[in-house]
């Protein structure tokens, strides 16, 4: 008699990002939260730092690739050969849940020579790092391992040669930090990403964006790279009910440059001055780095004499955002980058709210199909106005893209149809 197969094991690593929400480790817990209701075998394993999210945290509670041993083993030779129980000491989750400020502090050349050499993999700098991994895969016995990004890709061919399994690797937005590092840097970790990535069997992307330019710029097999639209918890996502009072535009990313907070304060600035009668809500993180600019985005707008119009938030948990995002009849986020990903996007339109978004990165994918909100020309002056004015005006196009936001999330945006999308991936390679 022929005993029933065991199921499929995985290792799905995710890398956090110290004391701040991130979209990245936000989706993989999402993922492995969901497959685990779904009684899938799934161990989510967290680097760097502990996961931080606005849900239910499903990682493990010992985190590898520890963030101050592997920067100590960067800077210090020392580090590089002590005893594994000195290490556990410094991967402490109350210790590594403060790494985010100390990479803020950190010089960009130091990220940079970081970032090459855990690519270099076990001619890295962090190679004891990668043999406790191994080590602590081993006993778990997996049937696969998902890798977190592309800045992992150095660790795939020594993975495979060890647990003789496959490894799929998560596109996770990396463009935007590897961007920010100074060369030769830059183009060591292209070369490197293109170098390893030979060696994983199947990537997962969470936009056609994405995929487009990862397989364009790191040379990745298009026969490889599977996309599966990004999903999110609808459970606790009530439509928004903000009342007839003056429209309220919200903004819910991280306060910074790159997501554009300043424009969008000027942008509605300039339509206060035009007559319109509005609010603004700002919600989101503020990295250290950043603060300077956050509170130059404040004192701008009340120069101009809307101040008191303004509400910053400040950073939100779980029910702040959906409370939140009840409370708008917009949102926008202006970002000035090629976002690969774009969360909250799906999170207003999940509560019925029509976007204004600039039409670059992912946002065209996620909000024409939908017809959920307004794109925009950012290279046009004026353009970002424009389109917040006529939702401001126009009371009915408003519901009639929020209705329709909302269902497109529920007919292809739910974590159960991320889930099941990210599976199928797995049984395919596996």
């Amino acid at each position: 008699m022929t005993s029933p197969a065991r199921s499929l094991r995985v290792a799905y690593l995710a890398a956090g990002a110290g004391g701040m929400y991130c979209g990245s480790c936000m989706r993989d817990n999402r993922v492995a939260a969901t497959l685990i209701t779904q009684g899938r075998d799934v161990m989510l394993m967290p680097l760097y730092t502990p996961l931080r999210t606005d849900e239910r945290d499903v990682s493990m509670q010992r985190v590898y690739y520890g963030g101050i041993n592997a920067f100590l083993q960067q800077k210090l030779a020392l580090f590089r050969h002590t005893p594994w129980f000195v290490d556990r000491l410094l991967d402490a989750p109350s210790l590594l849940r403060g790494v985010g400020k100390l990479a803020a502090k950190t010089d960009a050349k130091d990220l940079g020579a970081l970032t090459v050499s855990v690519l270099q993999g076990r001619d890295g700098l962090q190679r004891k790092e990668l043999k406790k991994l191994i080590v602590g895969l081993r006993g778990l016995k997996p049937d696969c391992v998902v890798l977190p990004n592309l800045m992992f890709a150095g660790v795939a061919r020594d993975l495979k040669n060890a647990l003789n399994v496959p490894v799929l690797c998560t596109l996770a937005g990396e463009d935007i930090f590897l961007d920010a590092l100074p060369d030769p840097y830059r183009t060591n970790v292209d070369d490197l990403i293109t170098e390893h990535a030979a060696a994983i069997d199947a990537f997962i992307s969470p936009t056609q964006y994405f995929s487009r330019l990862c397989i364009e710029r790191f040379k990745l097999d298009p026969g490889r790279v599977r996309h599966v639209p990004m999903g999110i918890s609808i459970d606790d996502c009530d439509i928004a009910s903000p009342g007839d009072g003056p429209v309220v535009i919200g903004y819910l990313a991280r306060a910074s440059p790159e997501k554009g907070l300043a424009i969008l304060c000027n942008a509605f600035a300039r339509v206060r001055d035009a007559g319109h009668d509005c609010r603004l809500r700002v919600a989101g993180y503020v990295e250290p780095a950043d603060r300077a600019y956050y509170e130059q985005a404040q004192a701008s707008i009340s120069q101009a004499g809307h101040g008191e119009h303004v509400q910053f938030c400040g950073e939100l948990d779980r029910k702040g955002k959906m409370d939140f995002l009840r409370s708008l009849h917009v949102l926008s986020v202006p970002a000035v980058y090629h976002e690969a990903k774009g969360f909250y996007v799906l999170e207003a339109m999940a509560c019925g709210v029509p976007v204004v978004q600039p039409d670059i990165g992912s946002f065209r994918e996620l909000v024409e199909p939908a017809q959920a909100g307004l794109l925009y020309d950012p290279t046009v002056e004026g353009a970002l106005e424009e389109s917040l004015i006529s939702l401001i005006e126009n009371k009915q196009l408003r519901a009639k893209m929020g209705q329709a936001g909302t269902r497109a999330v529920r007919e292809r945006h739910t974590d159960q149809h991320m889930a099941d999308g990210v599976w199928a991936i797995i049984e395919e390679v596996c």
